[in-house]
């Protein structure tokens, strides 16, 4: 809207003054470094550093996307799912050999202490709804007590 009213009365302001008030630079006309209100080589400093800038985010971009593809390849590792060729590519763009942060590391630890938990024979008893633990445990002492007392009054031991 302001653009508009500018170009009508503008346009009108300039054929009744008939052009005398002194002509002004097109924005066309100015390189860039004098737009940006600096010298030449101020702003060549100022390019370098956006450049440098640019590549130090996409290395770490990089990186974060290596730790992820990581991530992905031990789960389907652990899980048994076909690999992934983009992950194994995206670990290579980043050198090879990318470590995890050591928050994913401690989940995946502790991820693979509570696995051997449950495989282990009292994890799969825990798991089971309904049961006791203490007076399984309590019937067994018991049995054993009695296959003692049993064995004891044997006459052929």
């Amino acid at each position: 809207m302001a653009f508009m009213v500018k170009s009508m009365v503008g346009g009108q302001l300039k054929s009744l003054t008939g052009g005398l008030g002194g002509e002004e630079k097109g924005d066309g006309e100015k390189s860039p470094a004098e737009a940006q209100g600096m010298t030449r080589e101020e702003y060549e400093e100022y390019q370098k550093q956006l450049v440098e800038e640019k590549m130090e985010r996409d290395a770490q971009f990089t990186q974060r996307k290596a730790e992820r593809a990581t991530l992905r390849t031990h789960f389907r590792d652990k899980y048994r799912l076909p690999k992934n060729e983009t992950d194994d590519s995206q670990i290579q763009l980043a050198g090879g050999d990318v470590e995890l942060p050591k928050e994913l590391a401690k989940m995946i630890e502790q991820d693979n202490e509570e696995e051997e938990e449950k495989d282990s024979v009292i994890g799969q008893l825990t798991s089971i709804p309904n049961l006791d633990l203490d007076s399984l445990k309590d019937k067994a002492q018991a049995t054993l007590e009695d296959l003692k007392q049993s064995a004891e009054k044997c006459s052929v031991m």
